[in-house]
């Protein structure tokens, strides 16, 4: 990639970032003209074709949820992928109109000194979903199969038995009631240096890049080579693996959220009817003044 090309589409990704901030507001949402003034029409229309769609996978997310919450349903979801591939994105969009008690992200750091000695796969059982629930994994036990293999924080003993006792695992979860569903989302060595520069170059991304990041740009090959022995050695019947094309963050958010909705068979569950109940009054009542120290400065 040229470096003139690189840095336009740096400037892009600053445009896409303001983009971002609308998706999490989208009640609020109009249509930013000023941004559109400034990209063609094919990409404004996009974008407006893209949010109206996330909204209306959203409002199917409700409805899913409320099924997982009235069936009594265990769902999990694997997110996996190199770094900067967009699994943070999509899982903000999936979770963004959910309860946070029904639907929750699991995203554990590395292992203490503690964890290192137990079953490989104990710490992960304790954020499993129970009855009505869904939980996200941003990232789960296959860092076995990728960063501590690439890395050398495993031994070749220790990879092995991964792989032995993987799809074990896997069936028993989905054996339990568990509906596991696991994605990949898959960029092109382009596409990464291009997220890693833009992040360099946003002062709020740059914490997103982390030493471990850069090495493991340094070793795009050797990743590689542990995705393709993942897929193919825990690619099980009971819990297969669903890649997600990913170079098009906006693309592959309505991709992955609309694939996992086809994965499970909700419907719609009748909501009971709400009515405000009407506030008491009482003649003895005063509502106190909020003295103005207490108050925040009304700068806007």
């Amino acid at each position: 990639m040229e470096n003139g090309d690189l840095m336009r589409r740096v400037r892009d990704e600053f445009l896409d970032h303001f983009d971002e901030e609308i998706e999490m507001e989208l009640q609020d949402y109009a249509e930013d003209r000023a941004s559109d003034e400034r990209v063609s029409d094919d990409v404004a229309d996009f974008r407006r074709a893209y949010f109206r769609e996330l909204h209306r996978l959203q409002v199917e997310l409700v409805k899913l949820q409320d099924w997982v919450v009235a069936t009594g349903q265990k769902i999990l979801v694997v997110f996996e992928g190199r770094d900067s591939a967009g699994k943070g994105g999509a899982i903000s969009r999936l979770t963004q109109r959910l309860n946070p008690r029904v639907c929750r992200v699991a995203a554990l750091p590395a292992p203490n000194s503690r964890e290192k000695t137990q079953w490989y796969f104990q710490r992960y059982v304790a954020h499993l979903p129970a009855a009505g629930e869904i939980v996200l994994f941003d990232r789960s036990w296959y860092n076995r199969a990728g960063v501590e293999k690439v890395m050398g924080f495993c031994t070749d003993d220790e990879y092995e038995e991964f792989f032995r006792s993987v799809p074990e695992f896997e069936r028993m979860l989905v054996r339990s009631g568990i509906r596991l569903i696991k994605y990949w989302f898959s960029i092109t060595d382009d596409e990464q240096v291009f997220r890693f520069t833009a992040r360099i170059q946003d002062p709020l991304k740059r914490w997103k890049l982390s030493p471990m990041d850069l090495e493991a740009r340094r070793r795009w090959e050797d990743y590689t080579k542990a995705k393709e022995i993942m897929l193919e050695r825990t690619n099980i019947p009971e819990a297969r693996w669903w890649v997600v094309p990913a170079d098009n963050k906006k693309k592959a958010r309505l991709n992955c959220i609309g694939h996992f909705l086809d994965q499970v068979p909700y419907e719609e569950v009748e909501q009971e009817s709400v009515e405000l109940p009407p506030r008491k009054h009482h003649a003895d009542y005063y509502r106190q003044p909020t003295p103005e120290d207490l108050i925040v400065p009304q700068k806007w």
